[in-house]
């Protein structure tokens, strides 16, 4: 997968979300996306929301069109589904939990083999959870001193409600999947559903 070497902040001025839901404190007083005055078509505000979850999430192009295909074929709305898909990935739990400063960082460290499901080792940042999972962080990174550092600087970070977390046993269970609720910014599913339904 390509990574993305922008600057964070700037791309979320774009995307016109807070830098707080990618893990990096604001800097800036600039309202986000307020940059541009010009009229956005319905197809630019279209594509401005599928960016939007893709530059959240760490998604490619062709990753987000396969899990928007098996958010189409469950039960319910492909929006919402879509939604839960990617809040149900590894990597995003690793973030939400407080493990990781960013969705960038929870990716490299579950490639590296920090973190289990129901006690197996996985290394794969896309690997989706179900209910009833518990995840965990390698028992011999439970000393470290960057896992330490990363859970007192995510304190104040709140964690999902659908998922029931245990700081002294460095593990979370997922009490249930996520839905748009449950989102810490605001995103318009619909969009991009209307997008790729062209």
């Amino acid at each position: 997968m390509s990574v993305s070497r922008e600057p964070i902040q700037k791309r979320c001025r774009y995307l016109g979300i807070s830098p707080a839901v990618m893990g990096v404190g604001k800097t800036s007083n600039r309202n986000p996306g307020n940059g541009s005055r010009r009229k956005v078509s319905e197809y630019g505000m279209q594509l401005k929301e599928k960016q939007k979850l893709r530059f959240i999430y760490g998604v490619g192009e062709k990753q987000f069109r396969t899990l928007f295909n098996i958010a189409s074929k469950m039960d319910g709305k492909t929006g919402d589904n879509l939604i839960t898909l990617l809040e149900s990935r590894l990597d995003n739990i690793a973030y939400r939990l407080g493990y990781a400063l960013t969705r960038r960082e929870a990716r490299q460290l579950v490639t590296h083999g920090h973190f289990t499901v129901n006690g197996k080792k996985i290394d794969i940042p896309s690997y989706r959870v179900k209910v009833d999972d518990v995840v965990a962080l390698c028992e011999g990174d439970r000393s470290s001193e960057k896992f330490k550092s990363n859970l007192e600087q995510t304190a104040d970070r709140t964690t999902p409600v659908w998922l029931e977390s245990n700081r002294e046993a460095f593990s979370a269970k997922v009490a249930r999947l996520a839905t748009p609720e449950d989102l810490d910014y605001e995103v318009a599913a619909h969009l991009i559903v209307e997008l790729y339904s062209k």
